[in-house]
């Protein structure tokens, strides 16, 4: 049996984080689509029924989109530090600081929405991604 790295286990959290979100917006916004009698067409474009749904609705929408953007990015440089050895220490000590940073936006992101938490979250997973991104470069240049 292949050994695997340990750094699989905050991708899979993470994804399983992903499908949290993807079922609490569904129990939020599809009640409410019912409650104000809106029809199939008006989600046509999302865009648009996002403006006919109360914000808060909408939070949780907006964090699942968030989910499936930089987090691709993340996936990608945890497989490929797996697939080179970089797996764990530092690079696996960052990846969970990636995903549990990404889990406490979502609470943010779908509750209160305050902007400039969301944001300084995003910013130090974000760096934590950078970091992990450097790190493959250098055992590769290696």
């Amino acid at each position: 049996m292949l050994e695997h790295s340990p750094i699989f286990t905050p991708v899979v959290v993470l994804i399983l984080w992903t499908f949290v979100m993807l079922f609490w917006m569904a129990l939020v916004r599809l009640p409410m689509i019912a409650k104000l009698k809106l029809k199939p067409e008006a989600g046509e474009r999302t865009s648009e029924l996002a403006l006919q749904l109360p914000p808060k609705t909408q939070w949780k929408a907006d964090n699942y989109n968030h989910l499936v953007e930089q987090p691709t990015l993340f996936y990608a440089t945890a497989f490929l530090l797996a697939f080179i050895g970089g797996g764990d220490g530092l690079n696996l000590s960052l990846a969970w600081l990636y995903v549990g940073g990404r889990i406490v936006h979502s609470l943010v992101h779908a509750t209160i929405n305050k902007v400039m938490l969301r944001f300084t979250i995003f910013l130090l997973t974000s760096i934590a991604l950078l970091i992990m991104a450097i790190n493959a470069a250098m055992i590769l240049l290696n």
